[in-house]
């Protein structure tokens, strides 16, 4: 079971897979929303080598302050 590296969350879901069959997948953390491929490195898809600074807990995402929205794009004058 893949469990996602920055808040543990068990629910992962796969964003995309490579065109060659078995060379990576793209997942997506259902909690958290973290995103990885599977051929990255260790530190960046396995929770215990995950930079503690940057792991995140249940109440940590509970208290977070809400995402700011992406802004329209500029216009060419």
């Amino acid at each position: 079971m893949t469990h996602c590296p920055r808040c543990a969350h068990d629910t992962v879901g796969r964003l995309a897979t490579s065109p060659v069959p078995g060379v990576w997948d793209v997942l997506q953390c259902h909690r958290c929303r973290y995103t990885w491929r599977t051929t990255e490195p260790a530190r960046r898809t396995r929770r215990d080598a995950y930079p503690d600074a940057f792991k995140l807990t249940a109440d940590d995402l509970a208290a977070a302050v809400e995402v700011p929205a992406v802004p329209p794009l500029r216009t060419t004058p």
